[in-house]
């Protein structure tokens, strides 16, 4: 398995075909109508400015990709991130997530981050799995948050400290980390 980071003219379509099922026919994504190619490449383009976009490839075929993005608009959340995993099916319980996210992670703390949020509509348990084998805890649930397939949804909220916590304010977070960067 290969892990390298997305770019928008090459990557979006693979994206694109990857995240469509989740959206079309399942709640594990909360949009309703799945982004094509050319909004995956702008949305590639925008969050690689601040976070890492992270795509894995086995052989010729991308297995999944991974990303963090902004967690809320305020400023005193900026050592804060989300993130997002999405895996092919035909790759999924292979580690393909969690080298993903083992990746993103290291990235995100070495950028400067302190704290990552993952939500997940519920109930999802592969998601939750993966999410509390690598140390995620569950900070609370949303209920009935939102609507889809005319139905009311859950959104649990997990969080992972990505460094102890410290009783002072860390340094500022610093533009996003290359995987060939050390």
């Amino acid at each position: 398995m290969q892990l390298r980071h997305a770019e928008p003219s090459r990557d979006a379509a693979a994206c694109a075909e990857i995240y469509a099922p989740f959206v079309a026919d399942s709640v594990i994504s909360l949009e309703v109508v799945p982004p094509g190619p050319e909004e995956f490449a702008r949305r590639i383009e925008r969050i690689s400015t601040r976070y890492p976009w992270l795509v894995a490839e086995l052989g010729d075929e991308m297995a999944g990709f991974a990303y963090g993005s902004l967690h809320r608009e305020r400023a005193a959340y900026r050592w804060a991130a989300e993130s997002t995993v999405y895996i092919d099916p035909a790759h999924q319980r292979r580690g393909v997530g969690r080298s993903l996210y083992l990746a993103l992670f290291d990235l995100l703390r070495r950028q400067g981050l302190q704290i990552v949020y993952a939500g997940i509509t519920l109930p999802n348990r592969a998601s939750v799995a993966l999410h509390e084998a690598l140390g995620f805890e569950l900070v609370g649930v949303y209920r009935r948050i939102a609507w889809k397939f005319g139905a009311w949804h859950d959104v649990g909220w997990w969080q992972l400290d990505l460094v102890p916590p410290e009783p002072q304010a860390p340094p500022e977070p610093g533009p996003p980390v290359r995987l060939d960067q050390r």
